[in-house]
């Protein structure tokens, strides 16, 4: 390490990224994985949409239940 770092020019929050903006990475399990992959062959829907519409559905169908 330097003794010195010039930050004079240095820009503050210049890779500040807010809490709500951050992706979070969710990883499937292999079988799931794959039923999903096969699911989304020949149609217009890849696994990221075939997951968003399944949690959308359970998160219906469970506001249903929990009120």
């Amino acid at each position: 390490m330097k003794d010195q770092y010039d930050f004079s020019n240095a820009e503050q929050g210049r890779f500040f990224v807010p809490a709500d903006e951050i992706e979070v990475p969710i990883y499937l399990d292999q079988d799931v994985f794959r039923y999903l992959k096969a699911k989304s062959t020949g149609s217009n829907a890849d696994v990221q949409t075939l997951v968003n519409d399944l949690l959308r559905k359970d998160i219906e169908i469970a506001d249903r239940f929990v009120r």
